[in-house]
């Protein structure tokens, strides 16, 4: 998985030993871990690192993964973010009561990690497909986040790289309109200081490229409020 564009997955653990195995296996496998040791710390750090992906522990201290979980669920702004419960609870009426819950899917321990992280690439491809490697389509527009290369029209395109970062995103959620603090956030990364007038400089270089190699321009100035693909 290319740095470029790593996806950031929150561990929500309170046991020392599980935290660590889980975040050396992520990062090996190409992830930016986030963790968090209770369920008060998750909440707080689901703003914090905006998360593509939560890995959260049922029973924690202060408040528990499923009180966790309904409350992300609840909330506009983090509805989406996929949710892996993690639980020695292996009764049917725990897993339900999981799902029910909202959880996307649902662990119970002991886990093969090796499963694990395939669960946490199976989420990923429905929301953050450029994360893992797929192959994104958009009309005549095609990006391979493996090989990043991209075409249009069957033609080459050269982008540099945070161009094409921005247009993985874009290409993500055709038809979303992302603000330009949104881009900074997901293209540029939170850590980093950037003008959000930087953004709107990039996005003219995507779309000159785009439209140099043909066809109508893709992206669409939503005034006031962003950008969108379509």
């Amino acid at each position: 998985m290319g740095a470029s564009h790593q996806a950031i997955v929150l561990v929500v653990e309170d046991e020392p030993a599980q935290r660590d195995v889980l975040a050396y296996n992520l990062e090996a496998d190409g992830f930016k871990v986030a963790m968090a040791v209770d369920g008060e710390e998750g909440l707080l750090m689901v703003d914090e690192v905006q998360p593509d992906i939560i890995l959260l522990d049922w029973m924690l201290p202060n408040v528990s993964g499923i009180e966790v979980c309904r409350r992300l669920k609840t909330r506009p702004e983090t509805r989406n973010i996929p949710v892996i419960m993690l639980s020695a609870r292996s009764e049917d009426v725990d897993r339900v009561r999981g799902l029910e819950t909202g959880a996307d899917d649902y662990v119970v321990k002991p886990y093969s990690v090796i499963e694990l992280l395939a669960r946490v690439r199976s989420q990923l491809r429905r929301t953050r497909p450029a994360s893992v490697g797929e192959v994104l389509v958009f009309d005549d527009i095609t990006l391979n986040s493996e090989t990043h290369k991209v075409t249009r029209g069957g033609s080459n395109l050269k982008l540099g790289p945070t161009e094409f970062r921005l247009l993985a995103t874009f290409m993500e959620r055709p038809g979303r309109v992302w603000s330009r603090e949104q881009l900074l956030d997901r293209v540029w990364g939170r850590d980093i200081y950037v003008d959000t007038r930087t953004v709107d400089v990039h996005v003219g270089r995507l779309r000159k490229t785009l439209c140099d190699a043909g066809g109508k321009d893709p992206i669409r100035t939503v005034r006031g409020a962003g950008y969108s693909l379509g």
